[in-house]
């Protein structure tokens, strides 16, 4: 019987200290040391990314229960994350405050594959459907959608109204180079559309040098990326049909001995001067 309480005492004990100290990590320390981290170098996310630090730290994270999660490294805010009380940032709730603060300040240009994915007619869909439907679709479409970009180390952006932004940073070892974010990228839309179906989803990609870092004013900022990269990647989308995946031609040329039978077309993209020479599958 001493045994047992002797046992049980250490696991009552080292449960705690867990508890505490994951507390103290991510809400006081990891904070603290990122925040001081880029205020000598800006650019410290990209290098702790291309370092394969963060790929190894987000694989570990979506293997712990639940959402919500940090939309960068992928801890969860829900499940684990409460019982621990991993909180998000006050300044934004979509990030843990560690990852917040090692986000950089401005922008910085790099090059990047944009993802935009909608529900096609969405409106004339939810014309007289039950609102608790109309929620728990838009719940697995976000749910979906979040699964298979963290899959692939790419970067929820947005989940907004039948919507969903993400990023391919090339700063991801998993990413790095035109070619294999492309690949991964098209390699994305595809199985978001397949586990999506029946729902009618059309997804626009693009690739290439955007402005990347934390937009905003103050205490209020967002982390993504900005440009002519991704309002094209969105014109694209916008051309798409229920289960087709337009791509332009930056994105095919790196990936086309893949998806050869891609269909070519020209497009005319809101606010563009001149046609966009596209591919869709």
């Amino acid at each position: 019987m001493t045994w047992l309480i002797v046992v049980g005492a250490v696991v009552l004990v080292t449960a705690l200290l867990v508890w505490a100290g994951t507390q103290l990590f991510f809400n006081v320390l990891s904070p603290r040391t990122d925040g001081r981290r880029r205020a000598r170098d800006d650019a410290y996310f990209f290098e702790a990314c291309a370092s394969g630090w963060m790929t190894r730290y987000r694989w570990f994270n979506r293997r712990l229960p639940a959402d919500p999660r940090c939309r960068l490294c992928l801890v969860p805010f829900g499940g684990t994350g409460r019982i621990l009380r991993i909180k998000p940032s006050r300044k934004n709730p979509n990030y843990c405050m560690g990852c917040f603060e090692m986000a950089p300040l401005g922008g910085h240009d790099m090059e990047v594959g944009v993802l935009f994915a909608d529900i096609r007619g969405f409106t004339t869909w939810c014309e007289g459907r039950d609102p608790m439907e109309v929620e728990r679709t838009l719940n697995r479409f976000y749910a979906i959608s979040t699964a298979v970009m963290a899959e692939r180390d790419a970067i929820i952006d947005k989940l907004v109204g039948d919507e969903v932004m993400g990023l391919f940073l090339t700063s991801f070892p998993t990413l790095a180079g035109g070619p294999q974010a492309c690949g991964v990228m098209v390699g994305s839309a595809r199985e978001l559309l397949a586990r999506l179906d029946p729902l009618p989803v059309g997804v626009g990609l693009h690739y290439g040098v955007a402005r990347v870092g934390n937009v905003g004013d103050g205490a209020v900022k967002d982390f993504t990326a900005v440009g002519d990269v991704v309002n094209t990647a969105s014109r694209l989308q916008a051309c798409a049909g229920p289960g087709e995946i337009v791509m332009s031609d930056e994105v095919f040329e790196r990936v086309s001995e893949s998806y050869a039978d891609a269909r070519s077309v020209s497009l005319t993209l809101k606010g563009k001067s001149e046609p966009v020479a596209a591919h869709v599958l």
